[in-house]
């Protein structure tokens, strides 16, 4: 989930890049950040399944709150700060908090990012995926592909003995090199990126997802961060409705999510959200 809206409290600037009291994990803590990772990892895998035209929001959250139970996890977002469901479904022009509704029900050529939190033990895992329903018109389709390769950048960069703005130029780097690729000027959506996580899910540092190399914390191993960059097909302004949550573009254009989280290792970046693989 997004830091830097209402679900994190206060919206997040640059004095949190000094990441004054940023959590550091032992290598046994990061497995059980990791054990968390697998149950949200699980409950986005299951959404993705059931994420078909005539399916609600509301059917979704279902899924994976069910997931979760079974378990033995609590959802991290249901209740905080008062959000009334166990995950975010942001369909088109919603970027991100969007509440999952039973009247909200997903048709042909929509785009939908659902963000999902579990907390196991402890620990929080935090992640989310841009899904494709149905048959989705080609600059959609394109404007997930970028999104998901620049949160992929921005992993690689999250490297031991780096700058935690390295990450948020890797994402922007990657962005950038994509609309020049497609003719296309996406938008990095300003104000809301990722954060530390680990015994709570929004801590120190806020990250950007545009900027500078080299400035912020010292990336040191044993530091977890929730990496999500939120890219537009339009302008990078957006609006929040009168819910008090559900965020939108201001020009009405589509938006993509993509998160994992991400520990910081001597050995390069860890990803704790990635689904098992398959045998």
């Amino acid at each position: 989930m997004t830091s830097g809206g209402p679900i994190a409290g206060i919206r997040l600037g640059i004095a949190s890049l000094r990441g004054r009291m940023i959590e550091v994990k032992s290598p046994g803590e990061l497995d059980a950040m990791r054990a968390a990772g697998i149950v949200v990892a699980k409950a986005l895998a299951a959404m993705t399944e059931a994420a078909r035209p005539g399916v609600s929001t509301a059917d979704l959250d279902e899924i994976a709150e069910q997931i979760i139970a079974d378990a033995g996890a609590v959802p991290s977002f249901k209740g905080y700060h008062g959000f009334p469901a166990s995950i975010c479904a942001s369909v088109n022009e919603q970027v991100v908090h969007g509440i999952p509704s039973a009247t909200q029900v997903l048709e042909d050529g929509d785009l939908i990012s659902v963000d999902c939190g579990a907390i196991l033990d402890g620990w929080h895992g935090d992640s989310a995926v841009t899904i494709e329903v149905g048959t989705v018109e080609a600059a959609s389709v394109r404007l997930s592909e970028v999104t998901r390769a620049s949160m992929l950048a921005g992993i690689g960069a999250a490297l031991a003995g780096g700058k935690l703005t390295d990450i948020s130029h890797a994402i922007e780097t990657s962005v950038l090199a994509s609309g020049r690729e497609h003719g296309t000027e996406y938008g990095i959506v300003k104000g809301y990126g990722g954060h530390g996580i680990g015994t709570a899910m929004h801590m120190d540092p806020f990250l950007p997802n545009h900027g500078k190399p080299g400035k912020g914390p010292r990336l040191r191993p044993g530091m977890a961060i929730a990496i999500e960059p939120m890219i537009t097909l339009g302008t990078d302004r957006t609006e929040e409705l009168d819910d008090g949550w559900t965020v939108v573009t201001l020009d009405g254009s589509r938006a993509a999510h993509w998160e994992h989280t991400v520990a910081i290792t001597e050995n390069g970046p860890r990803v704790l959200t990635a689904p098992v693989a398959q045998r």
